[in-house]
């Protein structure tokens, strides 16, 4: 296996030696549990036999039996805190079933599915018979984000009253990301492409200053930073990933970051832990490099797991800029928000944007239901919004009731039900104790219960599981053995982030269109994505295999209600991604293997194509 360095040991290593997730090659309290790469891929190869080739989807091993060989594998696996987050998910999440297989979410949970039925049946069940019927009882929004006409110079600086329920979230988000007050500033974004051209708008690039990126794949966030930076004439750089095995390419990337364009400060390092895609990790020696050279540092947290934040390197390096994102329930509805972290020492690294198209900054606040002449209406509580609608300036902004009415719906569990003085219901998802409103983020609080060692144990074997479980699908009769799945990025791998990145190919060796894999697993009840792989370097440029995998991709971004734009990402590589998470099962890892395996018949799709127009009577065009 090839080691990531091969260098003393007192020189610093970057590619990965020290990776983001610094304790998974430690978290590991068992004697007979696999610590290593080299320990793991060989726990890994008898959870299906050695060198076990499967060439017919029949011929897998039954579920039970596969994770029978699993546990024995891994057996800390089977420990009372893995299985606790087996309880959580049984008792929390059932609507997380064979019928709803998520391997589509990054970011974090609020809440969590039980909290959310609970308190529906609670609110029906308080409800006064002057009520409506619970057929008719729409659910009211937990809260309500509305934009916020400012700046992120404006926001940092000069702030603004905070609503009780904003205040709370926010220093409940903090805490779970283990981020003292003391150090950063939270500012709530729209979404991550919003944080992220914030931040290019934002940001004092000096004459000559720079963006560098650490993207192996497409980002739509990082693609509209680029734009924005280029406008600004800032020079773009991204680092360059090598084939296959798309690892940095450390020397050329180190070249850049260490080489100086003038006297003056460099400009701003945008650097991942993991590659979202691949799950390739990256040293946080890179953000130490990066500041040693006058680099200030945007961390995506994107790719983080929970509480992955409370690991060693964070703790040695602290970033100027992080930004992670938050949804609603894990596996239903990933509607949320974005978080953007600010070091409070970098704050004068950032200017006062004239950009109208700097508008992302958002502001959370507490909703009711009410009724007028037979219809209902979601609003903002009246005090709160008045005193929310005066800006720096005095004048009423766009946190009026009307922008409320089409901003984005964002449910929150808060709880108690009393009435209006017009005789209807006002549900509110809370609790208040000591005249305070206490908000409970269960999905938050799962992760918390779990922790770090837990999660990150069950992360690490369920992927590497998996990887190899794809390995082993090979096509019959193949005159080179082809194999059904190939992965891009690490292989088996102790430091591995929890996503992987494939293809399926034919018997004769030709890519299945990720799109149509993505809707025949959809037809199967399993949510998966695809991406773009790019900024790939070939070591030789004969190369023919390497080169053949490569095509063009052209795509169409549209930002904060601004008109589409045409970016070309060039060359790259279209793959289907699969992401695991916290509640992640074997089950679940187990099907999505079993659903791959049918690709080995060679009339799969065609039969697919011919069974949904046997079952809907119309054509499907995949």
């Amino acid at each position: 296996m090839h080691l990531p360095c091969a260098g003393k040991a007192s020189q610093p290593c970057y590619n990965g030696c020290f990776p983001s997730s610094f304790l998974a090659s430690i978290s590991d309290k068992s004697h007979n549990a696999p610590n290593s790469s080299h320990d793991l891929e060989a726990a890994t190869s008898t959870t299906l036999h050695p060198h076990t080739q499967f060439t017919n989807h029949e011929s897998l091993p039954s579920l039970e039996e596969s994770h029978i060989n699993f546990t024995k594998a891994y057996p800390s696996f089977g420990n009372n805190t893995c299985q606790l987050v087996d309880r959580i998910r049984a008792q929390e999440y059932h609507h997380l079933n064979p019928s709803n297989i998520c391997f589509d979410y990054t970011g974090y949970g609020l809440f969590s599915h039980a909290q959310d039925q609970k308190q529906t049946a609670s609110s029906v069940a308080s409800s006064s018979s002057s009520c409506p019927p619970p057929s008719s009882l729409p659910e009211p929004p937990f809260f309500v984000i509305s934009y916020k006409p400012v700046s992120l110079h404006s926001q940092i600086h000069y702030g603004g009253q905070e609503s009780e329920l904003e205040s709370k979230i926010r220093e409940r988000i903090m805490a779970f990301m283990n981020i003292s007050e003391a150090d950063y500033s939270l500012v709530f974004i729209a979404n991550e492409v919003s944080a992220f051209k914030l931040v290019a708008d934002s940001f004092q690039f000096h004459p000559d200053g720079e963006l560098l990126t650490v993207y192996d794949h497409k980002s739509e966030a990082v693609d509209v930073m680029i734009e924005t930076c280029k406008e600004q004439g800032v020079h773009v750089s991204s680092a360059k990933f090598c084939w296959p095995s798309l690892r940095i390419m450390s020397s050329k990337l180190k070249k850049m970051i260490m080489r100086r364009r003038g006297k003056r400060k460099r400009g701003l390092f945008v650097f991942p832990p993991y590659s979202n895609v691949t799950g390739t990790p990256y040293s946080y020696i890179w953000m130490s490099l990066a500041q040693e050279n006058g680099w200030h540092v945007l961390l995506d947290a994107r790719a983080l797991g929970p509480k992955e934040m409370e690991t060693l390197g964070l703790a040695m390096f602290k970033p100027e800029f992080m930004v992670c994102s938050f949804y609603k329930v894990f596996g239903e509805n990933p509607s949320g928000f974005g978080c953007l972290f600010i070091k409070k020492s970098s704050i004068s690294a950032l200017k006062e944007s004239d950009n109208a198209t700097s508008m992302g900054i958002v502001g959370l606040f507490p909703a009711f239901r009410q009724e007028t002449e037979g219809k209902e209406e979601f609003v903002m509580d009246n005090e709160e919004t008045e005193t929310k609608a005066r800006q720096d300036d005095g004048s009423v902004s766009a946190h009026g009731t009307e922008e409320v009415f089409s901003s984005e719906i964002v449910e929150l569990s808060l709880s108690t039900c009393t009435s209006l003085e017009s005789g209807q219901c006002r549900e509110r998802f809370g609790r208040v104790r000591g005249g305070g409103l206490e908000v409970e983020c269960r999905g938050l609080d799962h992760a918390d219960s779990v922790g770090l060692i837990a999660i990150s144990i069950r992360g690490k074997y369920l992927i590497n599981w998996l990887v190899n479980a794809l390995i082993s699908l090979q096509h019959p009769h193949a005159p080179t053995g082809r194999s059904l799945i190939r992965i891009y990025g690490p292989k088996i791998n102790s430091h591995r982030g929890t996503v992987v990145a494939f293809n399926v190919f034919d018997w004769k060796g030709e890519k299945v269109d990720p799109a149509i894999v993505q809707k025949l697993a959809d037809r199967n009840n399993i949510s998966l994505s695809s991406a773009f792989l790019q900024n790939i370097w070939f070591s030789d440029k004969s190369d023919e295999e390497g080169q053949r995998t490569l095509e063009s991709k052209v795509h169409r971004v549209k930002v904060l209600g601004h008109s589409n734009k045409t970016h070309s990402s060039g060359f790259g590589i279209t793959v289907v991604k699969a992401s695991l998470g916290l509640l992640t099962n074997f089950e679940d890892v187990y099907r999505l293997w079993a659903f791959l395996s049918r690709f080995l018949d060679a009339d799969f799709v065609e039969k697919e194509k011919w069974r949904y127009l046997a079952l809907n009577q119309k054509t499907i065009h995949i």
